[in-house]
Order: C-alpha cells, then structure tokens, then sequence
C-alpha cells in the first residue's frame, strides 16, 4: 500500500529531522579527519590513543539514545531536540578551549598542555556524542510514527541524511584542508553550527506526533518487555564497560552493575525479551564496525595511496557517502523487490568483495582504489537504515525504545570496541612489519601497551618524530601502510558473520511464509480498510496481543 501523502507540517518536520541527522555526520566527519590529520600531533597520540578519542565521540551516543528512549514519550521529542543542540554549542566551547591550550607553549610544558588539551577535547567529544545520540533518539521514531505503514522505506530516507551530510561536510573539510592540517582547526570543527541552527529553527515550534504506542495503548511495561533482560544486559554491560575505562574502576564493578541492572530489568519486565531482536542486537554491533568503524578510520587508511594519486584521502569516505545518499533516496522499489533480509544478504556479499579489494589497493592507480570503494560504498549502504526498518516493523511494541536501544548497543559496540580493535589491529601488524624489517628503529620507536588485557607494541608517535637513523621515515612509512592495509583486509570477517546471521533470518522468514512487517493498531482500528494490505506482506496487532517470534496471539 503506499503511504498517504504527507502534509505540510509532516514535510516539515521530516525535513528538519534530515537535517539534524546531517548535523550529526558534519561532526562526525570533522572529527574522525582532524583525528587523522592533527589531533595526534598536536596532543601526542598513538593510534590507539586516537582510537579512543574517536571512540569518546561515539560511546556516549549509546547513553543518550537509549536513556532518552526510555523517557522521551514522556517528555516529548521537542526537549530531547533542544537538550542535542545544547550538546553541540557545548562541545564547540571545550574544543575551542582544547586548542587554545597548546597555543604558544614550548619546552618542558608542552606535554601537561598537550594533556589538557586532550583531555577537554575527550569530554568535548564525550558530549557531543550524547547530543548526536540524542538526535537519534528523537528522530527515528517521529518518522518511524509519521509513516508507520513503510517504516524501512521512510528510515531508509531519513538515513540518506547521514552520507548526505559526510559528502558536504567532506568537500567543506577538504576545501579547508591546508587550515585542518596546519592552521586554526576550529574553523574546521565550526562548520557543524551551521546544520544544527537549520535544524533549531525548524523544529522548535513543530507539532510533534503522537507514538504509535502510545496510539494503541501498549503500557510502559510491555514495551521494556521487547528488549527484556538479554538487551539490558548487553546494552547496560557495554554502557559500564566504557564507563569503567573512562573512570578507571575495576571489572568487578562492571560485572556487579550489569547484573544488577539486568536482573532488575527482568524481574520489572518479567521477559528476557523477544528472541529475534536479541538476534537483531547481535548483528547490530559487527554491523556498526563495519559501517561506522570503517568510516571513522578510512581517511587515515587511505591516506598514502591517495596522496601518491595526487588527491586528498578525505574523497574515498566522500565518494563512497555519495553512493549511499543516492541509493538510499531509492530505498522502497529495492527494498519492495529483494525483502528487507535479501538486500541484507546482498550487502554483506558487496561489503566483504569491497573491504578484501580495499585492502589491496595499497600501491594502486586512482581508479582501482575508486573502483574498490565502489563495491564497499554499494556494500555498506544499506545496513544501519534497514536493521532499524526491520526492528520496528518486527518488534512495534517496543516503539521507541526498541528503535533507538538496537541504534545505541551498535554506536557503544563501535565506540568501546570497534575503533579501538581497528587501532589495535594496525599498530600490531605496523609494529611487527617493523621488527622484522629493521630491528634497530624497532628498539628505538615501539612501546609496550595493553588493549583489552591483550599486550602489544606500539610506534611511539613522538619517538617517531624525532628519529634521525637513516632509513627509518622509509621504514616507518612501510611499517605503517602495511598495519593499515592488513586492518581493512580483517575487518571483512564482520560482514562475513553478519552474511551467516542474514541466511538464518531467511529461512527463519521463509519457514513462516516470508518476511512479514507487523503493524500495531488499536482495536477499533484493524478493521479498517487503510490496515488491509495487499499480497499478505503485512499483518495488524493490537496492545492486548503479543508478537511470538514467527505467530500472533492473546496475552497470557
């Protein structure tokens, strides 16, 4: 059935959630570059160091998107919208404090700036991404409520918003280039204010949809009951596991905060929730590696082979983001054609063909390297829009809270896992192509560190820097795009489980007579003739049934 036309005001405030979302991939990609390009010098970072910054910019998306989840139909989308753009002025502030503490200082006193810069551009990008998780939050179910009967199609545009905004963010960043990599890099950080006070203005005054819960009478209880036990327990375990790095308490602390969150979840919702979103919330986290990690570290990646092109590195993520903007805008017809869970399967064949060739273009001409970004930018296009379609056709009880809690466990599994593991992944194969290349530059440039428990070595940036041996900016060049090229190579194995997980979920659906979008109505309602949807692809429910994974039935 196709979606009625929306009025004006719907328009309206479409359009202004687009463009938050666009707020978000301003600030994501003005970071991740000056990550690459300066933020390392500046503050005398390794990669894993850089890592974690990168990754201070995404964990606490998890945090604001599923507290605001569970309070914002209590408190309206409105307040959530003005609490993320009071996130982002605040973040413009503590980053321009960061940069102007490593202004003019020399000598002994380099390193405590450098550590004070560091540390207010850490808590800067901590809530930055509280207010870009919090964007999430608000816009997904409002359009998810807005056109309840083709949720894929509509989150599918709604998404488009996010490369759309990587394209003119990137070509914004690059047209300053020589001011991110040498001059006052505020300026490039800045850019994000002028999205977000579009947003602002569009959205203060809207009329904001009713939920579709709320429409159907689903209690507050039934709707925690979708995510259920075995989502507070991954979603809350990484929430503390991030915490505990930030405030340095033990893994004992973790553990105990977890189970007491997950055992007090459950005997609330009396549910360890709905057996196909704990399958959905598995996949979530390599997905968002692939997606988000990839992209956060692409730049850094193919930085040398696109300087030899004689082209900034920023083009591969821009290229790769026009893909995905354009595609998505055609989400319905594809989605229509393949299924939700076939366009999956086909994405993960594209998004491991894309990253394998990537990882091979290391000493190649422009247009391999495009033309393997080609088939990375097809693969990864329609992840992240699609698994939050599929979410809330299959779980509409759990509205914004299953929504927006599957969107933060995979924003947190990237942020304290998936951009550190990258870093991790390139300083040990850089490290090791270094020893056994030349051992002597080795002794001077590496130190010992720890990831997870796991040791491993290091090229010390500074020491790096200083070094004079003969050979050793050769043999640290060659060092570091092997670490570089390797990473992209591994990081196929996540598309690879996600491809295994996609084909369960299609003989699960197809055992069940296909893949079937649920529908949450009110009684009175199910009767009527916009609920009967053509070709059985849909069925209606109501707050007093549950949804078993594959039937539909009378609560108990």
């Amino acid at each position: 059935m196709s979606q009625p036309s929306a009025p004006a005001a719907n328009k309206t405030i479409f359009w202004g959630c687009f463009i938050a979302l666009i707020t978000t991939s301003f600030a994501f990609f003005t970071r991740m570059y000056l990550c690459d390009v300066r933020f390392g010098t500046d503050f005398g970072l390794d990669k894993v160091a850089i890592g974690s910054l990168k990754g201070a910019g995404v964990w606490p998306f998890a945090i604001s998107i599923i507290l605001f989840s569970l309070v914002i139909d209590k408190i309206g989308y409105r307040v959530a919208m003005l609490f993320s753009f009071v996130c982002y002025v605040v973040y413009l502030v503590l980053a321009c404090l960061a940069y102007a503490a490593i202004q003019g200082v020399s000598g002994a006193d380099v390193a405590a700036a450098q550590q004070r810069g560091h540390s207010l551009l850490y808590w800067g990008s901590i809530i930055l991404a509280l207010g870009n998780g919090t964007v999430e939050a608000f816009i997904n179910p409002v359009v998810a409520n807005m056109f309840s009967r083709e949720k894929t199609k509509w989150l599918n545009i709604l998404h488009a918003a996010w490369p759309g905004g990587l394209v003119i963010a990137g070509i914004m960043t690059i047209a300053l280039a020589d001011t991110a990599a040498n001059g006052d890099w505020r300026i490039v950080l800045g850019i994000i204010a002028l999205p977000a006070v579009i947003y602002l203005a569009m959205l203060v005054t809207a009329k904001f949809p009713v939920s579709e819960t709320e429409q159907a009478g689903v209690s507050y209880r039934d709707m925690l009951a979708e995510f259920g036990g075995f989502g507070a327990l991954v979603g809350f375990g990484l929430i503390f596991m991030q915490l505990g790095e930030v405030f340095s308490w033990p893994l004992q602390v973790t553990g105990a905060l977890t189970l007491l969150v997950t055992l007090g979840f459950t005997a609330y919702t009396r549910s360890v929730g709905r057996g196909i979103l704990a399958f959905l919330i598995i996949i979530m986290m390599p997905l968002a590696t692939t997606e988000i990690g990839t992209d956060g570290w692409i730049s850094g990646l193919m930085e040398e082979p696109m300087k030899e092109a004689g082209f900034n590195a920023g083009w591969v993520l821009i290229y790769t983001s026009a893909i995905m903007m354009v595609l998505r805008f055609f989400a319905g017809p594809i989605v229509h054609k393949l299924s939700p869970i076939g366009l999956l399967i086909l994405s993960c064949v594209l998004a491991v063909a894309g990253l394998l060739a990537l990882s091979q273009t290391g000493s190649s001409v422009l247009a391999v390297i495009f033309a393997a970004a080609t088939l990375y930018g097809f693969g990864k296009t329609f992840f992240w829009p699609t698994m939050l379609g599929i979410t809330a056709e299959q779980c509409p009880k759990g509205g914004a809270v299953t929504l927006n809690a599957i969107s933060g466990i995979g924003m947190i599994a990237v942020g304290v896992l998936g951009f550190p593991y990258i870093g991790f992944l390139q300083e040990r194969t850089a490290s090791t192509e270094l020893a056994a290349g030349s051992q002597e530059i080795a002794a001077e440039v590496l130190v010992e560190k720890q990831y997870l428990g796991v040791p491993y070595n290091a090229i010390d940036p500074k020491k790096a820097g200083s070094i004079e041996a003969d050979g050793a900016a050769e043999a640290l060049l060659a060092a570091s795009k092997a670490g570089q090229f390797d990473a992209l190579a591994k990081m196929a194995a996540f598309p690879g489980f996600m491809l295994v997980c996609y084909v369960i979920l299609a003989f699960y659906f197809q055992s069940r007579g296909g893949y079937t979008a649920v529908h949450l109505t009110a009684e009175e309602d199910r009767t009527h003739p916009s609920h009967q949807e053509p070709g059985g692809l849909d069925r209606d429910v109501t707050a007093d049934e549950t949804i078993a994974d594959g039937a539909v039935g009378p609560t108990a």
